[in-house]
């Protein structure tokens, strides 16, 4: 347990929902989705601790994080952004959207603005073929999207 570098209150956080589920590892994915909506993200000290918790391998944590994209080890923005790449967004420049993406926010895909407002990411698709190419913002939907959007779309997100 030494080797575990978060705060006693998180920690207790983390204890209070592995017993929520019994300490079951069986339950590891419940008790990972409620963990990441707890903290926003998986580091690797807090896989470590639901390990110990349901005393299970850390490996056995990992694996399953690294393997499911609804997880991620890294913090994402407060306006997380899903390019989609589907072959309908695809076919129609989704991809040079996100190029302008990209070089208005100076990020890459899987990284996170360095205010921390805006994450980057692709998906496969939206399921909203007809408005491609989609990008969406958190919950928002944004179709017919072309580079030249871009901007304003972003500053909608002053606050």
């Amino acid at each position: 347990m030494a080797n575990i570098k978060i705060s006693e209150k998180n920690l207790k956080t983390v204890k209070e929902i592995c017993k929520s589920f019994g300490n079951k590892g069986g339950e590891v994915i419940n008790v990972l989705h409620k963990v990441q909506g707890e903290f926003g993200y998986l580091p690797k000290e807090i896989q470590e601790a639901v390990a110990m918790e349901l005393n299970i391998p850390v490996s056995r944590v990992y694996g399953i994080v690294s393997f499911y994209s609804f997880f991620t080890m890294q913090p994402k923005g407060k306006y997380p952004i899903s390019v989609c790449l589907g072959t309908a967004c695809y076919v129609r420049g989704a991809e040079k959207v996100l190029d302008e993406l990209k070089r208005q926010l100076k990020v890459q895909v899987g990284d996170t603005t360095s205010d921390g407002k805006f994450s980057l990411n692709v998906l496969r698709c939206v399921g909203a073929c007809g408005l491609a190419p989609v990008v969406m913002i958190g919950d928002k939907v944004y179709g017919r999207m072309t580079p030249d959007k871009v901007k304003d779309i972003l500053g909608e997100y002053n606050d």
